[in-house]
């Protein structure tokens, strides 16, 4: 799934906010540090941004989305089991991330209740970017309940590996496994359950159900969870 290119100011916004990121959060003190920065009027950057720096962690998000895509293309994963695969594009989505804290700031941020939300956009907006990234054609219910799936390890592994003190991430390497596993345990059922002939009478109808529900149209649905708008805003 391509990913339009922010724009470029705005990214000169981010750069500059980033320093002070650490210190004063994704705040109005950050956005505004950044604006003198950058060399704008905060009048301009507040048409870029009407949030403020609310708008440059989201923004922040996605270009780490932006990376991790970019890094899956270019990577050789010939030969992985396709659960593997899942597991390296985590792993990667880390790695391209090059701040720490402002991901913890992030973190905080996004968990307050009214910005809840926007949260949850950009946890699914990580998943929807995997699971394209790794080729995925699914075209009906499945493409939901796979990114909903990977939105619940996704969200459990950044919260483990903020914590993680361990040489080169290696418990969080560990965790992402133990989470791509319980998953797979959880389909293995979800199988065991559809080819079960005394559960027919209610898998069947169900079934019938969800094969009614599609994808949605990438190019009209755009207020779908995890679609990308032009300029790279959710």
């Amino acid at each position: 799934m391509p990913i339009s290119a922010p724009d470029p100011t705005k990214i000169k916004l981010l750069e500059a906010a980033l320093p002070n990121v650490a210190f004063d959060g994704w705040s109005l003190a950050t956005f505004k540090a950044a604006v003198s920065q950058a060399g704008l009027t905060l009048d301009y950057a507040r048409t870029l941004c009407p949030r403020g720096a609310t708008d440059l962690a989201v923004l922040f998000h996605q270009e780490g989305d932006r990376a991790m895509m970019a890094a899956i293309k270019a990577e050789d994963m010939t030969g992985l089991r396709f659960r593997d695969k899942v597991a390296r594009a985590l792993r990667i989505r880390l790695d391209v991330i090059d701040d720490k804290e402002a991901v913890r700031r992030g973190t905080a941020l996004f968990a307050l209740p009214h910005l809840a939300a926007d949260g949850a956009k950009l946890i699914w907006g990580t998943a929807d970017a995997v699971w394209s990234a790794l080729g995925d054609t699914s075209d009906d219910v499945n493409w939901y309940t796979k990114r909903a799936t990977l939105s619940g390890v996704w969200a459990s592994v950044v919260l483990y590996w903020l914590g993680d003190q361990s040489e080169d991430y290696s418990d969080t390497d560990a965790f992402i496994d133990r989470r791509i596993d319980e998953v797979m345990q959880i389909e293995k059922v979800k199988a065991k359950i559809n080819e079960s002939r005394l559960l027919k009478p209610v898998t069947a109808p169900l079934n019938r159900l969800l094969g009614m529900i599609k994808a949605p149209n990438r190019t009209q649905d755009m207020n779908v969870p995890g679609m990308w708008r032009t300029g790279g805003d959710l």
